[in-house]
C-alpha cells in the first residue's frame, strides 16, 4: 500500500490512506488479540462493540477496496469539472483493463451492486433494441407481441421471478428450458428442445428475446455448450447473456472451447470480488452495443459522476495486484480443484459428478455405495430383492449420510470451503468452489490433502452404518413393541420408538408417560459403554419421543440390539407402573391385613375363650393349662400386590418349598462375550467361539464336582473310622442318613435338621455345585 501511496501525488489523498491503513491496523490487531484470549471477548474503547470480535484478516489488496471506497467519498467532493475527467478515467481504464482479461473484445462494462442488477439492465436493453415503439407505446406494444426469456434448469433459484419483477413482466414470459436426459451432462441446457421451444413461439406470435447460458452452473459448475446456443440465438435473432463462475477461466492461458465461445457473447456477468478475496468489490457485466442513447435508457450507463465511481475500488486493486497478480489467483484456484478431483478418483465409495469438466474449477462429489447391476446413484446396500420403496429409503440414507459427512468436513477443515447442496437427480452432494472461497480462507494444497485424508477416514463409519440401516429396520420391525420410525434426516443406524401400553398410535401429539421411558432407556444404554451414541427426540412427523441410533464404526448385531432396546424399555415400564401403582396397592393391602388380623383376634378369642382374656385370670389358667397356639400373621407381597400368611416361615419344609428364585433375566445382557468384547459387537470367531466358551465352563464345572466329590469321600471314610469313638455319629443317626438317602424319611425326624456333608446324596451335591456356579 506504502508504494501505492506515493504515486498519488494530492497529499490529503496520501493522509487518508495512512488513516486508513491506521485504522484497519488497530481492528486487526484488536482481532488477534481477542483470539490470544482464548475467545474472551475484549472490549476496547476505540472500537464499536458490534464490530469487536468480527473483523477478517483482508490482507492489502483488500486495503486497497477500502481505500476505494474512502477515495470515492473524497473524490465526489472535487469540482465538477475534475470530478467528470477523473470518474470517466477511472471508468474507461477499468473497462479496457476486464475486456482485455477476458478476452472480451470492444466492450463496455457496468459495475453494480447487486449481482443479478446487470441481467435486468440487460433485459431492458434487449426490449428497447427489438421494440422500437417501446419508449412511445409502452407496454401496449408487449401486448401484441409477447417477449419470451429462456432460462435453463439448472440456473441458479429466484432469477426469473427477479427479472418479472424488474421488468414488471407476467411470469409466462419466462420459458424453462429442460437439460439433456439422455445424452451429455444432465445439468446441460438440451439444445434441440430450445430450438423446438423457440419455433412454437414463433408459431404462436411470441418474440424471443433472450437466453441466459450457463458457464459454470450455480450448482455442479457445468457449462452449457455455448457455442451452439450462440448459432442457434443468431439464427433467431435472440440475445445470448452468459453468466458462470467458469468465466474466471477466460484469464487463464488454456481455456476450454466450452468457455471460450463465451467470449463472443452478446454480454456476461462476472463477481470478481470473490475470485480474487477483495472485499465490497462490485460485480461486473460487460456487454457489445453501438446505441449508447439504448445503453442510457437501460440504465447501463449514466451521467452521474457517483455511479461511474463505483469501480474505484476495483480499479485500485487491480492496480496493486497487476496481471500476473489477477492470473495467479485464479490459476490457484483451479489448481487446487483439479487436485481435489484427482485425488478422490483413487478414492473408493466416492462419486464425482464433473469426471467430464477436466478445467472445471468446481468439484461436486458424494458418498455411494453401488450395487452391481443397478443405478449406483440410488442404490447403495447390496440387499436381494430390493422394492422401490427400499431403494428411495437407501436414496434418502445416503442423503443424511452425505449431510453428516459436509458437516465433519466443514468443522474438521474448516479452510475447505465445502459446502452442503441438493441436486434432484443426485440427491444430497458436497461442493468444493476455491474460486469463490479459496482467497478469502486462504486454501492451499495441504488443506485440499487434509481434506482427502479426512473423507478417507470417515468412510468406514459411513459404509458401517448404511449397511446395517436396513438389517436393523428389519429387525425392528419383527419384533413387538417397536416401531420403526423413518427419519430421511437421521444418518445413524436407525430411529425407534418404544410403543407402551397406553400409547396412543393415532395421536400425534406429545407423551408423557413414553418421554419418561424413553428417558430412562437413554440413560440405561448409555452405561453399558458401547461404540454406539444414543439421543432422544421428537419423532419426524409428530411430538412423540423416539430413541435415535448413531453412526456405526464397527460390525453390530442388530439384533442383539433390537433386542436389548426392547427388554430394557419393557422393564422400565414395568418398574414405572409398579411405583406408580406401589401407594394404592400399599393402602389396599394395609386395609386387609388390618381385617385378617381382626378376624384372627376374634377367632382366637373363640379358641381360648373369654376367661383367658382376664389379665390375672387368664395367667393362672395357661399356668394350669398352656395353649398350643401359632402365631399368625401377614406378610405383603410388593412383587404380586398380595396379602400372604407368614406361616410358612415359622416351618423349614414349607419355607422351602415356597421360596422361588426370581427369573433369570433373557436377552442380550446375559450373552456370552469374549474377554473386552464390548456390548453389541458380533463374535469374530462367530458360533465356535462361544461354543468353545461354553464347553470351557462345562469342564470347570466337572472338575469343581470331582473336588467336592473326592472330599465327600473322605469324609465318609474318616467317619466310618470313628465309628465307636466318643463324638461319632451314633447308629441312630446312621440310620437317619441312609433313610434320607434313600428318600424314605426316618420315624422320628419330627423337626427339620441341618444337613451334614456326609447326608447328602450324589445328586443334591451336583444341584447344589450346579447352584452355586450359576450365582457366581
Amino acid at each position: 500500500m506504502d508504494a501505492s501511496l506515493e504515486k498519488i501525488a494530492d497529499p490529503t489523498l496520501a493522509e487518508m490512506g495512512k488513516n486508513l491503513k491506521e485504522a484497519v491496523k488497530m481492528l486487526e490487531d484488536s482481532q488477534t488479540r481477542t483470539e490470544e484470549e482464548n475467545g474472551k471477548k475484549l472490549v476496547s474503547g476505540d472500537i464499536p462493540g458490534p464490530l469487536q470480535g468480527r473483523i477478517q484478516n483482508i490482507g492489502e489488496q483488500g486495503h486497497m477496496a477500502l481505500l476505494g471506497h474512502s477515495l470515492g467519498a473524497y473524490i465526489s467532493t472535487l469540482d465538477k469539472e475534475k470530478l467528470r475527467k477523473l470518474t470517466t478515467r477511472i471508468l474507461s481504464d477499468t473497462t479496457l483493463w476486464l475486456c482485455r482479461i477476458f478476452r472480451y473484445e470492444n466492450g463496455c462494462a457496468y459495475f453494480h451492486e447487486e449481482e443479478r442488477e446487470g441481467l435486468a439492465k440487460i433485459c431492458r436493453l434487449a426490449i428497447h433494441s427489438r421494440y422500437e415503439d417501446f419508449v412511445v407505446d409502452g407496454f401496449n406494444v408487449l401486448y401484441n407481441k409477447k417477449p419470451v426469456i429462456y432460462l435453463s434448469a439448472a440456473a441458479r433459484p429466484g432469477l426469473g421471478q427477479y427479472l418479472c419483477n424488474q421488468l414488471g413482466l407476467p411470469f409466462p414470459c419466462l420459458c424453462r428450458v429442460p437439460c439433456n436426459t439422455m445424452f451429455g451432462s444432465q445439468h446441460q441446457m438440451d439444445v434441440a428442445f430450445l430450438e423446438k421451444l423457440i419455433k412454437d413461439d414463433i408459431e404462436r406470435g411470441r418474440l424471443p428475446l433472450l437466453l441466459v447460458a450457463n458457464a459454470g452452473t450455480a450448482a455442479v459448475g457445468h457449462t452449457d455448450k455455448i457455442g451452439r446456443l450462440k448459432e442457434l440465438c443468431e439464427q433467431y435473432g435472440i440475445w445470448l447473456h452468459v453468466e458462470g463462475v467458469n468465466l474466471a477461466t477466460l484469464a487463464l492461458g488454456y481455456v476450454s472451447s466450452s468457455v471460450l465461445a463465451a467470449a463472443k457473447c452478446d454480454s456476461m456477468t462476472m463477481t470478481p470480488g470473490p475470485w480474487l478475496g477483495l472485499p465490497a468489490v462490485p460485480a461486473v457485466t460487460l456487454y457489445k452495443h453501438d446505441d449508447p442513447a439504448l445503453t442510457l435508457v437501460a440504465g447501463l450507463t449514466s451521467n452521474k459522476p457517483t455511479d461511474k465511481l463505483r469501480a474505484l475500488p476495483l480499479w485500485l486493486s487491480l492496480q496493486y495486484l497487476g496481471l500476473d497478480g489477477f492470473v495467479e489467483r485464479i490459476k490457484h484456484a483451479c489448481q487446487l480443484s483439479q487436485r481435489l478431483q484427482e485425488s478422490l478418483k483413487k478414492v473408493n465409495y466416492i462419486k464425482i459428478l464433473v469426471e467430464d469438466e477436466l478445467s472445471s474449477p468446481v468439484v461436486v462429489f458424494r458418498f455411494f455405495q453401488e450395487l452391481p447391476g443397478s443405478d449406483p446413484v440410488f442404490k447403495a446396500v447390496p440387499v436381494p430383492n430390493m422394492t422401490p420403496s427400499a431403494v428411495g429409503r437407501e436414496r434418502h440414507s445416503c442423503d443424511a449420510l452425505n449431510r453428516w459427512l459436509g458437516e465433519q468436513l466443514k468443522q474438521l477443515v474448516p479452510a475447505g470451503g465445502l459446502t452442503v447442496m441438493d441436486l434432484e437427480a443426485e440427491g444430497t452432494c458436497l461442493r468444493f468452489s476455491p474460486l469463490m472461497t479459496a482467497a478469502v480462507l486462504g486454501t492451499r494444497g495441504e488443506d485440499v490433502d487434509q481434506l482427502v485424508a479426512c473423507i478417507e477416514s470417515k468412510l468406514p463409519v459411513l459404509c458401517c452404518t448404511l449397511q446395517l440401516r436396513e438389517e436393523f429396520k428389519q429387525e425392528v420391525e419383527a419384533t413387538a413393541g417397536l416401531l420403526y420410525v423413518d427419519d430421511p434426516n437421521w444418518p445413524g443406524i436407525g430411529v425407534v420408538r418404544y410403543e407402551h401400553a397406553n400409547d396412543d398410535k393415532s395421536s400425534l401429539k406429545s407423551d408423557p408417560e413414553g418421554e419418561k421411558i424413553h428417558a430412562g432407556l437413554l440413560k440405561k444404554l448409555n452405561e453399558l459403554e458401547s461404540d454406539l451414541t444414543f439421543k432422544i427426540g421428537p419423532e419426524y412427523k409428530s411430538m412423540k419421543s423416539c430413541l435415535y441410533v448413531g453412526m456405526a464404526s464397527d460390525d453390530v448385531d442388530a439384533a442383539e440390539l433390537v433386542e436389548t432396546i426392547v427388554a430394557t424399555a419393557r422393564e422400565i415400564e414395568e418398574n414405572s407402573r409398579l411405583l406408580e401403582n406401589m401407594t394404592e396397592v400399599v393402602r389396599k393391602g394395609i386395609q386387609e391385613a388390618q381385617v385378617e388380623l381382626q378376624k384372627a383376634s376374634e377367632e382366637r378369642l373363640l379358641e381360648e375363650g373369654v376367661l383367658r382374656q382376664i389379665p390375672v385370670v387368664g395367667s393362672v389358667l395357661n399356668w394350669f393349662s398352656p395353649v398350643q397356639a401359632l402365631q399368625k400373621g401377614r406378610t405383603f407381597n410388593l412383587t404380586a400386590g398380595s396379602l400372604e400368611s407368614t406361616e410358612p416361615i415359622y416351618v423349614y419344609k414349607a419355607q422351602g418349598a415356597g421360596v422361588t428364585l426370581p427369573p433369570t433375566p433373557s436377552g442380550s445382557r446375559t450373552k456370552q462375550r469374549l474377554p473386552g468384547q464390548k456390548p453389541f459387537k458380533r463374535s469374530l470367531r462367530g458360533s465356535d467361539a462361544l461354543s468353545e466358551t461354553s464347553s470351557v465352563s462345562h469342564i470347570e464345572d466337572l472338575e469343581k464336582v470331582e473336588r467336592l466329590s473326592g472330599g465327600l469321600e473322605q469324609i465318609t471314610l474318616e467317619a466310618s473310622s470313628t465309628e465307636g469313638h466318643p463324638g461319632a455319629p451314633s447308629p441312630q443317626h446312621t440310620d437317619q442318613t441312609e433313610a434320607f438317602q434313600k428318600g424314605v424319611p426316618h420315624p422320628e425326624d419330627d423337626h427339620p435338621q441341618l444337613l451334614l456333608p456326609w447326608q447328602l446324596t450324589w445328586a443334591q451335591l451336583r444341584n447344589r455345585s450346579q447352584q452355586s456356579t450359576l450365582s457366581r
